[in-house]
């Protein structure tokens, strides 16, 4: 058993599909307290934070798992969206470029740690219009790093990826599961 300090039902919904047995209680950490010149270390700082503000919240009795993820393309950062016209204007800079998905991961228990930083890195075709205002609408946008779903909306438009698609959905299981089983 483990605390997901997570509310992402992306990240619960992994951890479910392997079979991994927890309980999810996200944590408030204050990201736009965060003064990061990447979104390398923009993740890093923050799932680093959460992990403190969840450690301190919790314990580590039940292992933690902190995560957070941020999008970047055009050496830009580009976070949750605010709003449908935020949404619009990150999905923009997405459409037709070369999008990183980074996630850091934190696992911390009374008998070991183990932090992760990946990226995964798409191409993306330009979106189409239409399609682009009809996933706006719909408002599956809300709560995504960089208002992006790679398993649902943008995945038609990927000429090319490079990495772990668990990844850019915000849990690299991959990588975590190997420590589960200690």
């Amino acid at each position: 058993m483990i605390i997901l300090s997570s509310f992402s039902k992306t990240r619960a919904k992994i951890l479910k599909d392997y079979g991994i047995e927890f309980e999810q209680k996200g944590c408030d950490f204050d990201e736009e307290s965060i003064k990061a010149e990447s979104a390398k270390e923009f993740v890093y700082l923050s799932a680093k934070g959460k992990m403190a503000l969840c450690e301190e919240r919790f314990g580590i009795d039940t292992p933690l798992l902190c995560a957070d993820t941020v999008v970047s393309s055009n050496d830009k950062i580009l976070r949750k969206a605010k709003d449908k016209d935020d949404a619009r204007k990150i999905l923009l800079e997405q459409s037709g470029n070369r999008v990183s998905i980074l996630t850091c991961m934190i696992y911390k228990s009374n008998t070991f740690a183990f932090t992760d930083l990946s990226a995964t890195t798409y191409i993306f075709d330009k979106f189409g219009k239409e399609e682009l205002e009809k996933y706006l609408e719909s408002g599956e946008w809300k709560g995504k790093a960089g208002a992006c779903m790679v398993e649902g909306f943008c995945k038609k438009y990927i000429k090319e990826v490079r990495g772990l698609e668990s990844c850019a959905m915000g849990l690299q299981i991959e990588k975590l599961l190997p420590f589960l089983k200690l």
